[in-house]
């Protein structure tokens, strides 16, 4: 396993105990300046002899390059099966029960090289602090339009296992590398991942902060999925907490989620793993008077992204129709030039008769 991690005291400890309990052989970590705690947990771990610790202080969103250094590294230097390049927010499982990770991958022919690994979203109460293990309890199963309507557009993307490769190449995000799959992974050993992005407001302020000055600092475009860097603009305007807020269901939507299949129960990390953060709850009076103004926002923003939308169409479209005029004015271009080919060989024929 790869791990680029920054600022996530509040989980890391939890994450890598749980990945070395499932069989994972090699963990790889490059802290990325943290200054939370998170640099000195994983040197413990380190001199505990259960990591592999790098360095990288930059802030320039350089996750790309970093990564995929440690995912060669696990070829050349580890020599990795398989490779998975995770964050510190997400538990890796075998969707079967009763198999470890490693027994899970054993079961995968290298042969396939590398395949996606469905992500799911785990929802809960909000809370001011706390790593929320045992109250993100649910897989946030809410379509597109539920989502837009707290302000959020798509779930979290794919993640990707690939064999270990000296010449692999990993996307910014973990989520994309240039292996092309060759094959399913057979029935009963597939992985998914529990991703837990949103565990408390101190969190997720701070880490929208970290991902908003790096890509600012860097010259790439963060997907339009990519919730921090979007929340970037609300946190600095002040207006992320009440949409914090509202990502989040209150008691009444939790209960009729959890009726209509909205939010499913899943607990095997909650009872598998121990916070090591304990929670900090919301003042509800305070939380309650926040949500409308949540909710408004949520709406401009999903108008905003609409009009986005119709704009980027309408561009496509204007695209689409200056290609089929050029290759329209090519075509009689290569029409009008036969014909005055034609015209010249007609007039050749007839002075040479004469």
């Amino acid at each position: 396993m790869t791990l680029m991690v920054r600022d996530e005291a509040d989980i890391v400890g939890a994450m890598l105990d749980h990945h070395l309990g499932q069989g994972v052989d090699v963990i790889i970590v490059t802290d990325n300046g943290s200054v939370d705690g998170t640099a000195e947990l994983l040197a413990d771990y380190e001199r505990r002899g259960l990591i592999e610790l790098r360095h990288d202080p930059e802030h320039r969103k350089q996750q790309a390059q970093t990564v995929t250094r440690m995912a060669r590294d696990a070829a050349e230097l580890h020599g990795a099966d398989w490779v998975i390049n995770a964050d510190a927010d997400e538990f890796w499982l075998p969707a079967a029960p009763g198999l470890t990770l490693k027994e899970a991958f054993e079961r995968i022919p290298v042969a396939i090289q590398a395949f996606d690994v469905p992500v799911h979203d785990m929802i809960g109460p909000a809370a001011m602090a706390g790593s929320g293990l045992q109250r993100l309890v649910h897989r946030d199963l809410r379509t597109t339009e539920q989502l837009r309507r707290v302000g959020l557009r798509a779930h979290a993307t794919h993640d990707v296992a690939h064999i270990g490769d000296p010449a692999v190449e990993v996307v910014q995000g973990n989520h994309f590398v240039n292996l092309e799959n060759r094959g399913a992974v057979p029935a009963g050993a597939e992985i998914e991942v529990l991703h837990f992005p949103w565990r408390s407001w101190d969190q997720y302020a701070r880490k929208v902060r970290n991902a908003g000055s790096a890509y600012e600092n860097s010259q790439l475009t963060p997907s339009p999925n990519h919730h921090g860097m979007r929340d970037y603009r609300r946190l600095l305007d002040g207006v992320l907490l009440p949409l914090y807020l509202v990502r989040h269901p209150d008691a009444d939507e939790l209960e009729a989620g959890l009726a209509d299949g909205t939010f499913v129960t899943d607990r095997r990390i909650a009872d598998a793993v121990p916070s090591p953060v304990a929670d900090r709850p919301l003042d509800e009076e305070s939380a309650a008077a926040q949500r409308p103004m949540g909710l408004a926002l949520a709406d401009l923003d999903r108008q905003v992204a609409d009009a986005a939308d119709r704009a980027n169409r309408a561009e496509a479209d204007a695209a689409v129709a200056r290609e089929e005029l050029r290759q329209a004015r090519e075509q009689l271009a290569r029409m009008a030039n036969r014909r005055v080919v034609r015209l010249t060989d007609g007039a050749a024929r007839l002075l040479r008769r004469r």
